[in-house]
């Protein structure tokens, strides 16, 4: 299960996840991100409460990154947990996306 919060702050848009980003969630995941990028150009993806990213999850981000860019855009994940920024270094997305400490 993934739940989804919205904050917006000034001139940014923060996604609060919760959960899983798999085969069942990554749908909403991935509308929840394009939705952001069309209010502001500065998106966070705060994965404090993320334990387990899929294959279909990291499509997710690259998705949203490549939307991001298109865009002239940012996406950015911050509080990355350790399981998880390990699935990004293995699969060589830690070197595509912008992951950031915390949100500025």
């Amino acid at each position: 299960m993934l739940e989804i919060k919205e904050v917006i702050q000034e001139n940014k848009v923060i996604l609060e996840l919760s959960g899983r980003i798999d085969t069942n969630t990554s749908r909403t995941a991935q509308e929840k991100i394009l939705a952001a990028l069309q209010k502001s150009g500065l998106v966070y993806l705060n994965l404090e409460q993320v334990d387990y990213v899929s294959s279909a999850g990291l499509r997710v981000f690259l998705i949203g990154q490549k939307t991001a860019a298109a865009k002239t855009a940012s996406l950015r994940l911050v509080n990355v947990q350790e399981n998880v920024r390990a699935v990004l270094d293995m699969s060589g997305f830690s070197k595509v996306l912008e992951i950031w400490d915390n949100i500025q």
